[in-house]
């Protein structure tokens, strides 16, 4: 079991939240339930994974290209969180994923960076580092939209308090985006790339910064009832528009890369739990510049999170199914007889 398997939570609750935010409440419906099984289901075959393989789980934790996968629960959690509260207005069930959330990442962030600090053997950086260490931005930035959609809804001191804990964790994740992405062009451009080596995580390079336009948006739309963010107005808007400008260059490179990856190497396309990690980003995309067109009156991007939601269910459905059939064919190899 992949640790970054909980992306397939954290990808069909954004899709719910892009449906939801483009008028298909049924469709945001149907996806929030199967959600909450997903996570179910996820939680308990983690917990038997500890109990039967714990030497192999704890292993994966401290890896350098595993281990970051395991930041997909802190997001997961927050977004199932997110959905809570603006789906169904359940906010004493935000605050308690909000809870969960905080718990794992305390816990992921040390364990996981002092680990990868101390231990003698190293991989080199072209080995050692992908696109999924952006699981940690994301973690982080999923906290920081919990904490300001429940700011919204509770009372003081709680409002000031939980829009103070969302900037601040917005500006810890735009500053931990920065020195792993230098890392990351880094290891792109001076570093042989094979086509082997462009996994989808790579495209979290863009969903952790939608995931930053989408907290900074929320922070913005918060300010008129937090005095301290209204002082900073001016900052939070040309970080949040910074973020989705760098998350808009990503897309095509991105395009670009995976055609040249399945077109031009001839890269052989099968389903792997990481494409969830795929997934995501563009339902993140869709809602991050909804709310940054709300925040801004953008009004003149309103023709993109259509598209881009189109994209996502195109995505989602292709990721389910290949997870449908993988399914279907373990189960059937389980039962070929043994000669």
């Amino acid at each position: 079991m992949s640790p970054a398997y909980f992306g397939m939570a954290m990808a069909t609750g954004i899709v719910a939240l892009a449906a939801h935010h483009r008028g298909m409440p049924s469709v945001a419906a149907a996806l929030f339930y199967l959600n909450i099984a997903i996570y179910g289901v996820l939680w308990v075959l983690t917990v038997l994974r500890v109990i039967h393989y714990p030497r192999p789980f704890f292993a994966d934790m401290i890896d350098h290209l595993r281990g970051p996968g395991f930041f997909t629960m802190v997001a997961a959690s927050s977004i199932l969180g997110s959905e809570f509260v603006v789906l169904t207005g359940s906010y004493r069930v935000g605050v308690a994923f909000w809870g969960v959330a905080i718990v794992l990442w305390i816990g992921l962030t040390y364990t996981i960076f002092t680990a990868f600090t101390v231990k003698q053997e190293k991989p080199s950086l072209d080995k050692g580092i992908s696109g999924g260490w952006l699981l940690a931005v994301v973690a982080t930035q999923s906290m920081a939209v919990l904490s300001a959609l429940l700011a919204v809804h509770l009372g003081q001191p709680y409002k000031l308090e939980l829009n103070f804990f969302a900037l601040s964790m917005w500006l810890w994740g735009g500053m931990l985006y920065i020195w792993m992405m230098s890392l990351i062009f880094y290891r792109y451009t001076f570093f042989r790339f094979s086509p082997g080596d462009l996994s989808p995580p790579y495209w979290i390079n863009m969903g952790a910064m939608a995931i930053s336009t989408l907290a900074g948006a929320l922070l913005i739309i918060n300010a008129p009832e937090a005095p301290f963010l209204l002082s900073i107005l001016p900052f939070l808007k040309g970080f949040t528009i910074f973020y989705w400008a760098t998350g808009t260059w990503w897309i095509p490179m991105l395009l670009i890369l995976g055609l040249w990856r399945h077109l031009y190497k001839r890269f052989p396309l099968k389903y792997d739990p990481l494409y969830w990690g795929a997934v995501f980003p563009l339902g993140m995309y869709t809602v991050s510049t909804h709310e940054m067109i709300e925040a801004l009156a953008f009004d003149f991007l309103d023709f993109l999170p259509p598209i881009f939601l189109y994209a996502a269910y195109i995505a989602w459905s292709a990721a389910f199914y290949g997870f449908v059939f993988d399914l279907l064919r373990r189960w059937q190899s389980t039962r070929l007889p043994v000669n």
